[in-house]
């Protein structure tokens, strides 16, 4: 029997991403190969259980929403997690994976939108980073980089050009509690590019307790 070690499934505000706003079914998996220093899911590093992929469905098919984002945790570090994204799209669900890019995107549902970190080095794990997936991005993918202060914009501008990425697929979020919004706004501004700026709307409204 094909299973997933769940650390929690909860219907919720989308906080990130362009369907930010949307109300959203998470699948949170449990496990992570990072260790990020500003991470805000530590609980998802071991706590779960084991579910079914038919207790999975069971779960969200109560939630009113036909949109899912599977996240963790690192979703990519159980493999049969690309079972799990293929029948949520056999079931017509609109799917989003949130990918801290330590793991090869290859293999994911050509329909399920990626939205995939790039770390910066002060992150603490840009070094385990899988850098080849930003050549796997497709047009409908995003971008998410998470920065603490303007150096960081800097070098997340050179890692864009470098890699070609589409301005406009891309996602610059504060670490919560550390850079001014304002001055995240300044960057985006004076950087004259598309680049999305955001904030984790979850976080406004709940503050950052766990499991919202």
């Amino acid at each position: 029997m094909t299973s997933l070690k769940i650390n929690e499934i909860f219907y919720s505000i989308q906080g990130e991403s362009s369907r930010i706003g949307l109300p959203t079914i998470f699948i949170r998996l449990t496990g992570c190969p990072m260790r990020c220093v500003y991470c805000d899911t530590g609980y998802a590093f071991n706590e779960g259980k084991n579910f079914s992929l038919d207790e999975i469905i069971e779960s969200i098919k109560k939630f009113p929403s036909k949109y899912i984002t599977v996240t963790g945790g690192e979703p990519l570090a159980q493999k049969n997690v690309l079972q799990l994204l293929d029948q949520l799209i056999e079931l017509n669900y609109e799917v989003s994976l949130e990918t801290g890019g330590a793991i090869d995107i290859q293999g994911v549902h050509q329909k399920v939108k990626i939205i995939l970190d790039i770390k910066t080095p002060k992150s603490g794990e840009v070094n385990n980073y899988f850098w080849d997936n930003l050549k796997k991005i497709r047009a409908f993918d995003e971008i998410k980089i998470v920065i603490q202060d303007k150096e960081e914009f800097d070098w997340a501008i050179n890692i864009i050009k470098e890699y070609k990425i589409n301005p406009a697929q891309v996602i610059f979020s504060p670490v919560f509690g550390q850079l001014d919004y304002q001055k995240l706004a300044e960057f985006v501004l004076n950087s004259e590019q598309p680049y999305r700026m955001q904030l984790q709307l979850h976080k406004l409204i709940w503050g950052s307790k766990p499991g919202v």
